[in-house]
């Protein structure tokens, strides 16, 4: 019998040998993993065949990408700084994320997924961050992994939010990888946690019955390691573990 949640992780597409892939790094299956859930990798085929996967799963992650959802999705003209376009990706996740939410399915979104939640709910994007006025520099630092993935800027979380619920400390320090980053909020959506510079960094849906949220830092990388990383993915696999409870058939007479 099976024991372990059924996540599903949205894939990005590549080109691999000259042949369509379809593509998850393994940090985000590996993290999955590590809090007891069974990750699923979930093609971004046209016909939409995604979606009817939905409904044998018990939770849904949106991972991060190089790829940056294409500006025409939320009426924006391309900025030149917004070079990779994955619009296979962007054509599955907008009917992923509003079916996911009809079934109830805990979500967790992460930087792109951040992203393409605001998007899904008639938000906008910073193409280049940099660029904008009173704003940090949030781009990839460089140097090794270690680096790459090291604490940059500090965040602030909303008082009696649903982030605040999992992790009690005021404020944290997180990674920063992101050239875009949220313009103006989606209606529906609420604030989260905040950077320094007053950018959005956390989200959730307002009204949402179970776990929804998605952040722009990256917490797939060494979890364990980080306390509010640690809460966030606990938090997720708990969501998703009484998901499958309550999907699941009870024997007669249990």
């Amino acid at each position: 019998m099976r024991t372990r949640p059924l996540v599903g992780v949205i894939a990005c597409r590549r080109e691999v040998e000259g042949h369509p892939a379809h593509m998850v790094t393994d940090k985000y299956l590996a993290a999955l993993r590590d809090y007891s859930l069974a990750p699923v990798i979930l093609p971004v085929w046209e016909d939409g065949m995604e979606r009817d996967l939905l409904a044998s799963l018990d939770g849904l992650l949106l991972t991060g990408s190089y790829t940056n959802v294409e500006p025409q999705r939320y009426g924006a003209e391309r900025a030149p700084e917004n070079t990779r376009d994955d619009p296979h990706r962007d054509a599955a996740v907008l009917r992923l994320i509003p079916a996911a939410l009809d079934l109830g399915l805990p979500l967790l979104g992460i930087c792109r997924g951040f992203q393409e939640l605001n998007v899904v709910f008639g938000g906008t994007l910073h193409q280049a961050l940099q660029q904008v006025p009173g704003r940090l520099d949030h781009r990839e630092p460089e140097g090794d992994r270690e680096t790459t993935y090291a604490p940059s800027h500090d965040i602030t979380l909303v008082p009696g939010g649903r982030l605040a619920a999992l992790y009690s400390a005021p404020t944290s320090r997180v990674n920063s990888l992101h050239q875009q980053g949220i313009a103006e909020l989606g209606p529906g959506l609420v604030a989260e946690a905040v950077a320094p510079d007053g950018q959005i960094e956390a989200i959730s849906v307002a009204g949402a019955p179970g776990f929804v949220l998605a952040v722009q830092w990256h917490p797939e990388w060494k979890p364990r390691e980080h306390p509010l990383h640690d809460a966030l993915f606990l938090g997720f696999a708990a969501a998703c573990q009484a998901h499958r409870v309550a999907r699941t058939p009870q024997p007669l007479g249990a």
